[in-house]
């Protein structure tokens, strides 16, 4: 923990020299533990959360009650990405079209109340993945301070287990567009559908999952040690026909697993 203390303590430093930011806050692990740095730093900041129909409402949550648990300066304000149709047509730069408009509405208000700058929760693990949203934070000069002082996803949840923070070990939740197959097109109705679909496996008691939207087809990605409970006894019964009033018309079970990032498949060759 000294090493991952000393991590955070240049992470802290690296804001501090920023001296006023705005804080992009989805509260997600990394977002979290860097609006936490930004808050022991002591400058001025505002962090802010977008709203839109792409946000799970669970992460609504998690930043109501992490704002309340650190006093924060927060705001939220409301996207419309879903607006865009470079957007709505889902190809591989969806993820850039969303950042972009998230940043470009984040350097407006930047510009406007006076923050020297616009900062992010990129780790250093992400650097290594498909990530379009990268490009959009290149384009505006947004700012990640993990992954500039090398702080990983596993750092930042060690960090946040330290601090007492119970957002620690919850599971990665990108937004809802990216439960949706590339070439189909998002609109609220499809997004909405996810949700419901992944509150209904929230309901049934399973903590990590993803709802794959594939048109009709609902593929269910689970770990794997859930893969038995779910398919033993009455719980898939309850999902298959909660599934089906949801309007898919068929319901499917991805043996190898919850994987994150598995629709990029759908982009190779």
């Amino acid at each position: 923990m000294a090493d991952l203390m000393e991590k955070y303590e240049r992470l802290v430093d690296f804001i501090t020299l920023k001296e006023s930011v705005l804080v992009a806050f989805s509260g997600g692990v990394d977002s979290s533990l860097l609006v936490k740095a930004v808050k022991d730093s002591g400058i001025n900041y505002l962090a802010i959360t977008a709203l839109s129909p792409t946000t799970p409402k669970a992460d609504i949550e998690d930043v109501e009650r992490l704002k309340e648990t650190l006093k924060l300066n927060h705001r939220f304000i409301q996207t419309e990405e879903h607006r865009r149709e470079e957007f709505r047509k889902n190809d591989a730069m969806r993820c850039f079209y969303c950042k972009d408009t998230l940043f470009s509405r984040l350097i407006d208000i930047a510009k406007k109340e006076g923050f020297n700058c616009v900062l992010e929760g990129t780790n250093l693990d992400d650097l290594n993945d498909y990530r379009p949203g990268l490009r959009a934070s290149k384009r505006y000069g947004v700012i990640s301070p993990l992954a500039e002082v090398g702080i990983t996803k596993k750092d930042a949840r060690e960090l946040l287990k330290g601090f007492g923070i119970w957002l620690w070990n919850k599971p990665s939740s990108p937004c809802l567009s990216s439960r949706i197959a590339y070439g189909i097109p998002i609109n609220e109705e499809v997004l909405e559908r996810v949700e419901a679909a992944e509150e209904v496996l929230r309901g049934l008691g399973f903590r990590e999952f993803r709802v794959r939207h594939h048109g009709d087809i609902a593929r269910v990605e689970l770990p794997e040690e859930d893969i038995e409970r779910l398919c033993s006894g009455e719980l898939r019964q309850k999902l298959v026909s909660r599934l089906l009033r949801l309007g898919y018309k068929f319901v499917t079970l991805d043996l190898e697993g919850l994987r994150s990032g598995k629709m990029n498949r759908l982009l190779d060759g």
